[in-house]
């Protein structure tokens, strides 16, 4: 099944298609934005068309949103990876010159109301580098409360990292929309 539109005043968020690999080249390839992936840099478009391609397939135990603003090209994404029955982790990614500009916040709270209202998700959780603080401000902005450290984690690009696990529940979520 594919990931419905979802909309908000600046962007529209659709499934990601095999064809965006060159327009996400330019975030997968950054340095920068790489730092805190789980895979280092792509050197190629064929790494990024490779990559694209399995996030854009579907049937794979997720839903992936390409983030689009004012044209069809991809900035980057929201994902929702199938976890336990009611509960999904999401990952996002967005193209370093969108940086500061609320894009990530708009495009993932959006994704968010998503799985708290059609899809009826008890949680959503985050999994992030503790080094990473782009990404916890923006799970701490969400209402996401840090659960916990899981040491040596991953093995990365630049070594093996601790994660910091972010979790939200629906009745937080309503109730911080509320505030």
């Amino acid at each position: 099944m594919p990931a419905p539109t979802l909309t908000t005043a600046r962007l529209v968020l659709r499934q990601l298609r095999e064809d965006d690999a060159p327009a996400l080249f330019a975030v997968l390839s950054d340095p920068e934005v790489m730092t805190w992936w789980s895979s280092g840099p792509h050197a190629s478009l064929a790494e990024t068309a490779d990559y694209v391609k399995c996030n854009a397939a579907e049937g794979q135990g997720f839903l992936c949103w390409a983030i689009t603003a004012g044209d069809d090209a991809a900035l980057g994404w929201v994902i929702l990876i199938d976890g336990k029955p009611d509960v999904k982790e999401i990952g996002y990614i967005l193209r370093r010159d969108r940086w500061g500009g609320g894009i990530a916040r708009e495009a993932v709270a959006r994704v968010i109301d998503h799985g708290f209202g059609e899809m009826k998700l008890r949680r959503i959780f985050a999994d992030t580098d503790p080094e990473n603080p782009g990404s916890i401000g923006l799970l701490e902005r969400l209402g996401f409360q840090r659960e916990g450290r899981l040491r040596g984690e991953w093995q990365t690009h630049i070594g093996v990292r601790d994660s910091l696990i972010y979790g939200l529940l629906r009745d937080e979520w309503i109730l911080e929309k509320t505030r």
